[in-house]
């Protein structure tokens, strides 16, 4: 009933990075049907999100202005607009401020009305009609509001506005004469009309919002195409990028407007090289949504990606940006993915290019992003692994493992062995994991723990314990690596992971992949198993050594 785009969202998730805090959505979309790379949902944090005292202290103004309105029967003080007003809202850093007060009142008014809805099911008429003015005081005044930064609203926005007041004084009518009766039969059925009205307010209102939206993002996406002062530009990209942390539905109106188009001609335009990485960021977020991806194609994005990301006098932040957009787009969840034409026409130099990254990266924050670029393209397409083993890519992510300024969290190592995992299918990557000890390196990725105890971190430790052991396992048909394994004591590791719930965290796709790494490596030395591991974990099928781990208690009293 009420919009989902001004509805709280989960905070659970917390992407746990210093600068780049809200990129990169498509990553938690990786499964691990197919190994994906899964670093934390680029969840964004809410503008309402902060602690009662502060957000006590925002909501005053607005909840202020509604108890003058109740007074006032919701009628302005003065009609007249003086020109430094007009001055005022014409400006991008209003545009801005005009859709975060929008927001807001939002916020509060899809609250007030699941509210009602609650209030209404446990019949606390008193409560319902209390609660009812004060939304319908709120309502008018975001009306209010609304016709004072769209001078020229639509034919469309009026008729809506004009029926949502209509609405909101039936609603208060009706409740009114609930709390002056006391019949039973009388107030059932005003409650069936009362929750008519109701879900009729939630659409308009919805409906309302979304126009207001769009004509904002229309005006925000004109002054970038526009303009050439660079303030301004710099204001209504930063403007789209804030919006685009209010959620998917924000992003797809963005997209559809027309804003992927608008930021890449700042892209083409080497006056604008300090913008950048802000307008690659911005777009980054834009393309968590398929219409952002489809809008980066027609604008043909991945060339001038390609470009940006092949030229060395950028900066690192903006190859960086440039890396994060790569990942978004090529998120394995992602269908549309698989039907960029022209990233295939760029691949080549978009993974040379992000290997020069990885290797020259100063911080683990872009480490992180040219890896999980690379993590989506192993995906994308298989002759990116082919590509990355030409490029030693292995031999420069082995030697990023050993720097721990650089691959510094769980989050980098999921990108690290996801390739490896992904390149591990090919013959010739044995010789490669055995010249850079990429062995130990596997064996150390089993004993991932998270040092938090995040959940989003536990699960990229979980990650990162199924890639190594699938990855192990797939190596192991090397009879050079798999001796290698055996004698860097892989076996014992894997037995206690198989019997240990804990230590796999309860996860069972960890559990399956030890177990196959384990028989993998128990064909190539039998002996260095007790005959009670043989017996449960090697001998049964897979699926009845699965439900024996699964079922196992680690200690009895």
């Amino acid at each position: 009933m009420i919009p989902f785009y001004v509805q709280r969202r989960d905070k659970s998730f917390v992407w746990p990075m210093k600068k780049y805090t809200n990129r990169l959505r498509s990553m938690d979309c990786q499964s691990d049907d197919y190994l994906g790379s899964q670093p934390v949902p680029v969840e964004r944090t809410h503008l309402i999100q902060v602690d009662s005292v502060q957000r006590w202290m925002e909501d005053l103004k607005l909840m202020t202005d509604c108890e003058c309105m109740c007074v006032l029967q919701s009628k302005p003080i003065s009609a007249e607009e003086d020109a430094q007003s007009d001055l005022i809202l014409s400006s991008p850093h209003s545009a801005y401020g005009n859709l975060q007060l929008l927001l807001k009142r939002a916020w509060i008014i899809s609250t007030e009305l699941t509210r009602i809805s609650q209030k209404l099911e446990k019949n606390r008429w008193q409560r319902v009609h209390g609660m009812t003015l004060r939304v319908n005081c709120h309502i008018r005044s975001m009306i209010n509001e609304c016709t004072s930064f769209t001078r020229n609203s639509s034919e469309e926005m009026h008729q809506i506005e004009k029926l949502l007041i209509e609405k909101c004084s039936e609603f208060t009518a009706v409740t009114e004469r609930c709390i002056q009766t006391e019949d039973e039969q009388t107030l059932r059925s005003m409650k069936s009309y009362i929750n008519e009205i109701l879900t009729t307010i939630a659409q308009c209102f919805g409906q309302l919002i979304e126009l207001v939206l769009t004509y904002e993002i229309q005006n925000l996406a004109r002054q970038i195409n526009s303009s050439d002062d660079i303030y301004i530009i710099e204001s209504s990209t930063s403007g789209l990028f804030s919006l685009t942390q209010e959620g998917a539905q924000l992003c797809r109106i963005i997209a559809k407007e027309g804003g992927v188009i608008a930021l890449f001609k700042i892209c083409r335009q080497d006056c604008f090289r300090c913008l950048y990485p802000q307008t690659l960021r911005t777009l980054a977020s834009i393309c968590c949504v398929e219409e952002g991806i489809y809008q980066l194609e027609k604008a043909d994005g991945i060339l001038c990606l390609a470009d940006i990301l092949m030229d060395s006098t950028h900066s690192e932040a903006t190859h960086a940006e440039a890396a994060a957009v790569i990942a978004q787009i090529t998120s394995p969840q992602l269908s549309v993915s698989q039907h960029l034409s022209s990233f295939l026409e760029n691949m080549e130099d978009i993974v040379t290019a992000l290997v020069k990254l990885c290797q020259e990266a100063s911080s683990g924050e872009v480490f992180l992003l040219a890896s999980a670029a690379l993590a989506n393209i192993t995906f994308f397409d298989t002759m990116a692994c082919e590509m990355l083993l030409h490029l030693n890519a292995m031999k420069i992510l082995l030697a990023a493992c050993t720097d721990k300024q650089i691959v510094d969290t769980p989050y980098s190592r999921d990108q690290v062995v996801t390739i490896l995992a992904n390149m591990s299918v090919l013959d010739q990557c044995a010789s490669e994991i055995i010249q850079g000890n990429g062995v130990q390196l596997l064996m150390e990725m089993l004993f991932e723990r998270s040092s938090s105890g995040n959940s989003a971190e536990v699960a990229a430790c979980e990650r990162v314990q199924q890639k190594s052991a699938v990855t192990l396992a797939r190596l192991s048909r090397d009879p050079e690596v798999a001796h290698a394994a055996i004698k860097l004591s892989c076996i014992p590791r894997l037995i206690e992971l198989c019997r240990s719930p804990t230590e796999r965290n309860n996860s069972d796709s960890v559990l399956v992949a030890c177990l196959a790494a384990l028989r993998r490596l128990a064909v190539m030395s039998p002996d260095g198993l007790e005959e009670s591991d043989f017996q449960q974990l090697v001998k049964p099928r897979l699926v009845d050594s699965f439900l024996l781990c699964t079922n196992m208690e680690e200690s009895f009293v």
